[in-house]
């Protein structure tokens, strides 16, 4: 169920205060009665926070969570928000400045993941919630999970970052830069200022037809595609089209329909700045201040969070004698793996969280 709440202010890592903050999130579950079950789960990029969903509109990760999954909402309550400077319910661009009146467009302060899990924080005290019992993620979501264990190691017992990392690769950066460019580009941008218009619809396509090839894998491509032709035109034909061209263009479309572009510049511009080591001395130092026991999951052909990421973080975790566990997947579909791999991924995190629970329920209600 989508739910509402609004923060009074919230200031960011840039210097700027944003007030009056709406957040949209989802529950899913019940919070037992010591509110030692609940799981937060952070989303991806064009995320949202519906992760769980129900029977008319299925949740992203509903593969994975939901009652008698992997994450079982039998047993937990399961929180997911969407991020700050998105748009879907939470404060964005798009979103009116109480101020102005007027929508914030390219106004809008600059976001980093740490901005976006301090909102969550305010959040999850403000339900009530003083300690949570994971907080997972992938991807983006994954970024978010590192930074809850560092910004606040008491507030967790477990922390699953999945297909992610501890700080965005060059790569990553490369690709964001293209399709960051492919908005700017676009006469509709209008500086950000495009509201009430629908904005550069055309630059934001192209930018999730390039995030698309970035999120699969070849052989997945070659696969299902080939160089199969939508029809039977002559392939020598200026407007032929293989089926590689209409799935990119189609994935394009879909995207243009339901997300801000504005949104997509500012969460890129998030993931770039993304280090955990930023201003406290490297990853490394970063990592001390982790309390929680640690499932880390790489994907196998990850093209934007390659797997000797994460093994770079699992063996200092282990340097610093933390509980951390670390299993590498293979898959075709490279990144996109986490949200599909759910038979290969969801056994993982469910033996890693049922492996606590008990002695964590037990030890939280004896302590009442």
């Amino acid at each position: 169920m989508i739910q509402k709440m609004v923060i009074d202010e919230i200031k960011l890592e840039c210097g700027d205060t944003l007030r009056q903050v709406e957040v949209a999130f989802e529950t899913s579950g019940t919070l037992n009665e010591e509110k030692t079950n609940a799981i937060l789960v952070c989303h991806a990029l064009t995320g949202d926070a519906c992760a769980v969903g129900d029977e008319e509109q299925p949740g992203w990760w509903e593969g994975l969570i939901g009652p008698g999954r992997y994450i079982d909402t039998n047993k937990y309550f399961v929180v997911t928000s969407n991020v700050l400077g998105g748009c879907s319910g939470t404060t964005g661009p798009a979103s009116l400045n109480p101020e102005t009146g007027r929508p914030y467009g390219a106004d809008f302060p600059v976001v980093t993941i740490r901005d976006m899990v301090q909102l969550q924080y305010l959040m999850v005290k403000r339900l009530g919630i003083d300690k949570l019992f994971a907080v997972v993620g992938g991807s983006m979501g994954g970024m978010q999970a590192y930074e809850w264990a560092v910004m606040y190691p008491e507030m967790m017992h477990l922390v699953l970052p999945i297909a992610t990392s501890a700080r965005l690769s060059a790569i990553a950066i490369a690709y964001n830069d293209v399709g960051r460019q492919a908005i700017l580009s676009d006469p509709e941008w209008k500086r950000g200022h495009y509201y009430p218009g629908k904005g550069p619809v055309n630059g934001l396509s192209i930018a999730r037809m390039l995030g698309m090839i970035t999120y699969r894998t070849a052989d997945l491509f070659e696969y299902r595609f080939g160089r199969r032709l939508k029809d039977e035109r002559d392939v020598t034909q200026f407007d032929s089209t293989f089926n590689i061209e209409s799935y990119l263009r189609y994935q394009g479309q879909k995207l243009v329909e339901r997300f801000d572009a504005n949104s997509y510049l500012y969460l890129l511009k998030a993931m770039d700045s993304h280090d955990i080591g930023r201003g406290r001395g490297g990853i490394k130092a970063a990592l001390e201040r982790i309390q929680a026991r640690v499932l880390s999951i790489a994907i196998s052909n990850d093209l934007l969070y390659p797997a000797d990421h994460q093994e770079e973080v699992v063996e200092m975790l282990k340097a610093s004698h933390k509980e951390v566990e670390y299993h590498f997947v293979e898959s075709i579909y490279g990144h996109d793996g986490f949200l599909v791999e759910f038979v290969k991924i969801g056994p993982l995190v469910e033996q890693f969280i049922e492996k606590y629970n008990t002695g964590i329920f037990k030890q939280s209600a004896a302590s009442r």
